[in-house]
């Protein structure tokens, strides 16, 4: 007889499960909103297939996203997710019941206060290089639950290949004279300088152990479109990339 293990998806959320307007248009394809800003207007929209997974992966899987949103945009997801969450890259756990793992909490905030100066400096230093250059924006430092977790640099009139100059000029140079307990994520319109210590992949490895506990043999799959994702995914048992991303760019499309 064929042995039966609990399943479950970790899946991240923005280009995974759903996307811009923006990345939507030129498809041609009926779309329907899925996140929302705090105004109630839609942000993010799923594809029709997008929608068929949904509908596939939860008929046999239990979901449990996986993201960098903090815990404000993550309840402005229009998907119903009945399981843990690993939100802000990692640094904040929610418990089935939507509590706060405080035991998971409590260890991530040491360990972001101790990247916390660094995190200041680089914020610093970017903004100096922002007031030089002109341009339009300043780095953002993301907290959740009274925590700082990470940088984040976006340009404001949407133009990525703005953000190069930044990551060349300022932030690569800083995490190789002394910041290499920082890494960089870059994806589209996004620069984020995280600390070594936030990662999904470690949430997922938390989270992982307390389904074991709780159900004993587990399937898992890890879902997501960046490289941000990748180590997450490989602590998985099996890893299921999206098309036209970020991963799929430097794995499968290259092939």
């Amino acid at each position: 007889m064929l042995k039966k293990f609990h399943k479950f998806l970790f899946a991240d959320l923005d280009d995974t499960l759903f996307q811009s307007l923006e990345k939507c248009e030129g498809r041609g394809l009926p779309i329907e909103a899925a996140a929302f800003l705090k105004d109630g207007s839609p942000i993010s929209y799923t594809t029709p297939g997008q929608r068929a997974f949904l509908a596939f992966a939860q008929d046999g899987m239990t979901m449990i996203p996986t993201t960098a949103r903090n815990l404000n945009a993550f309840q402005r997801v229009g998907i119903d997710f009945h399981s843990y969450a690993v939100l802000d890259y990692g640094g904040v756990i929610l418990l089935p019941d939507g509590s706060v793992d405080q035991e998971w909490l409590e260890h991530m905030r040491g360990a972001m206060q101790a990247a916390l100066p660094g995190l200041q400096e680089l914020a610093g230093l970017i903004d100096a290089w922002a007031g030089r250059t002109g341009f339009g924006n300043r780095a953002r430092l993301i907290e959740d639950f009274d925590t700082p977790f990470y940088l984040v640099v976006k340009d404001p009139q949407k133009i990525a290949a703005n953000l190069e100059p930044i990551e060349r000029d300022v932030v690569q140079p800083w995490i190789d004279d002394g910041g290499r307990d920082y890494f960089i994520h870059r994806n589209g319109n996004n620069l984020a300088i995280l600390p070594k210590a936030l990662n999904k992949s470690h949430a997922v490895a938390h989270v992982s152990a307390r389904l074991r506990a709780e159900h004993g043999d587990i399937l898992t799959f890890g879902m997501g479109d960046s490289k941000s994702d990748a180590r997450f995914m490989a602590a998985c048992d099996y890893a299921i990339v999206p098309s036209r991303t970020q991963l799929a760019g430097l794995t499968l499309e290259t092939l």
